[in-house]
């Protein structure tokens, strides 16, 4: 943990772009209320960015991949915390820009995620990641970064991000950070803190399930062998709705015979959706 030290916090886009820039920059894209997921990923940015770069964290709760009905309004809001934490881990600016000034031009033309965002969370969340790209592609534009640090928790997201900046020939590197969980393994989410007590001892049938797929598949299961396994502990606790549970190659293609894989989950939890994955390695049998 670094030492405090004095922040800036800048609300408005000219201020961000007036930010006299010492190369190297790193940036993470939060949406607040951060906790020690959030705390991860500055801390790999500052290592990335050296004692002498920037850190520049921006938080933004952003209204372009929220679908109506869902939790815009009452996402978690906590700005006091978060500037705490950003002053701990020597974030050199916040930048927390309002809605009317990020979108003043308008907000009509957004980016296409293309096939990888139709499936999993984009056949849930038809329009998500379009928002979630858009406003991505816009904050690396106005921090003016060299780098950005985001978790493999919402890993869906982060391979797009990836896509999108190699297709599109951003000039910015993309770092991630493995999921940071709780005691009990469960992943770290600033929604977390919707669940009760007792979905939230529900919710630990997620990680339990990622690692009976684990166990399965590194004693010879394949694909659907791990996906059984999953499914066998999400249902387990009627708490527990899944969405969907698939094996797909590191990439979210099609799942390989053998060799490296990915486990991603999705399941509500009461009333809150939760996100969690695993790295397989399917052995040959």
């Amino acid at each position: 943990m670094l030492s405090l030290m004095p922040i800036q916090v800048l609300e408005t886009l000219a201020e961000m772009r007036a930010l006299p820039k010492r190369r190297p920059r790193a940036v993470v894209m939060t949406m607040g209320a951060l906790h020690d997921g959030h705390r991860a990923l500055l801390q790999s940015a500052r290592k990335w960015s050296g004692v002498d770069g920037e850190l520049v964290v921006t938080v933004f709760v952003n209204p372009l991949q929220f679908a109506a009905g869902e939790d815009l309004d009452r996402y978690p809001r906590t700005w006091q915390q978060d500037l705490e934490m950003c002053e701990q881990e020597g974030v050199t600016a916040v930048f927390a820009p309002r809605v009317d000034d990020m979108f003043s031009v308008g907000r009509d033309i957004t980016l296409d995620p293309g096939p990888l965002g139709e499936i999993l969370e984009g056949k849930a969340r038809p329009d998500h990641f379009a928002g979630v790209l858009t406003v991505v592609a816009k904050f690396i534009n106005l921090t003016n970064a060299d780098a950005a640090v985001f978790g493999e928790k919402d890993y869906q997201q982060l391979a797009l991000i990836n896509r999108m900046v190699q297709q599109l020939e951003i000039p910015i590197e993309i770092l991630s950070v493995p999921t940071i969980r709780d005691a009990d393994g469960l992943a770290l989410s600033s929604r977390n803190q919707y669940l009760t007590p007792q979905e939230r001892q529900a919710a630990a049938v997620l990680p339990a399930a990622l690692s009976a797929a684990v166990e399965v598949a590194a004693t010879g299961g394949g694909a659907e062998d791990a996906v059984v396994a999953a499914e066998k502990e999400l249902t387990a606790n009627e708490l527990v709705v899944p969405d969907y549970v698939v094996v797909t190659d590191p990439l979210l293609g099609p799942a390989p015979e053998h060799g490296d894989a990915r486990i991603l989950i999705a399941a509500a939890v009461g009333g809150t959706r939760l996100l969690d994955n695993a790295a397989l390695h399917l052995e040959t049998r």
